[in-house]
């Protein structure tokens, strides 16, 4: 194992063990490279690549802290790993949506609230009829993140928003101002905004279905890949 990835698993099993906890300063590089049996240097690339993960949180001129370790943070990093992502390797996430999407909403339909559900319907009514792109993708982000906070599940609704990164929805939504599509995926916003107003878990887990394979199969044909 390679001595840096040595030091990241040894700051891990110090928190996982709760030696150091979410806030907790940790000890002076000299003090934490010779409890841990570490070169400085190693210790220093470990805080460095536990940082970039928001795992550690450096302070210049206080110390390095424990973060808040809270989902969201943590995965961050997800919706820019998915913004690299420009060949086949694309559908993956979607797949995943695919499972992830329609069951977040279902579980919105039941578990939102009247006064969240009508700030749902605001963000659909609020598009114009022919809006541009960077409107369209910030719609369609409001629309998603709300229903996935809709759930109740901090993990699912973390996940969910970082599985399609911001220079993916904005490819997606150019190519379907292209083709003239936008219609027919802001009827299915609708549909399934109409079945979390009604309360139906199983129409609103229907509609996500069909509205995220719609989505895939229009990326699946824009990259050239099988139907």
């Amino acid at each position: 194992m390679p001595v840096t990835d040595e030091a990241i698993d040894r700051i891990k099993a110090m928190i996982v063990g709760g030696q150091l906890r979410p806030g907790d300063r940790l000890p002076s590089e000299a003090d934490l490279a010779e409890r841990l049996g570490l070169s400085r240097n190693s210790l220093r690339e470990a805080v460095r690549a536990l940082s970039l993960i928001h795992v550690l949180d450096v302070r210049q001129g206080d110390g390095t802290y424990v973060a808040t370790l809270e989902p969201a943070r943590l995965l961050d990093a997800l919706a820019f790993l998915v913004d690299f992502h420009q060949d086949d390797s694309l559908l993956q996430f979607f797949e995943v949506r695919r499972i992830l999407e329609p069951a977040a909403t279902a579980m919105a339909a039941t578990a939102m609230s009247d006064q969240r559900i009508a700030e749902l319907r605001a963000v659909v009514d609020s598009l114009g009829s022919d809006p541009p792109v960077d409107e369209l993708v910030a719609n369609d982000v409001e629309f998603h993140r709300r229903i996935a906070a809709g759930a109740g599940n901090t993990v699912l609704c973390s996940l969910i928003q970082g599985l399609s990164g911001s220079a993916t929805r904005a490819r997606v939504w150019s190519g379907l101002a292209r083709e003239g599509a936008v219609g027919r995926f802001r009827e299915q916003h609708d549909a399934i905004c109409a079945a979390i107003e009604a309360r139906r878990p199983e129409v609103a887990h229907a509609w996500a279905t069909v509205h995220v394979a719609g989505v895939e199969d229009w990326l699946r044909g824009a990259l050239g890949g099988p139907g």
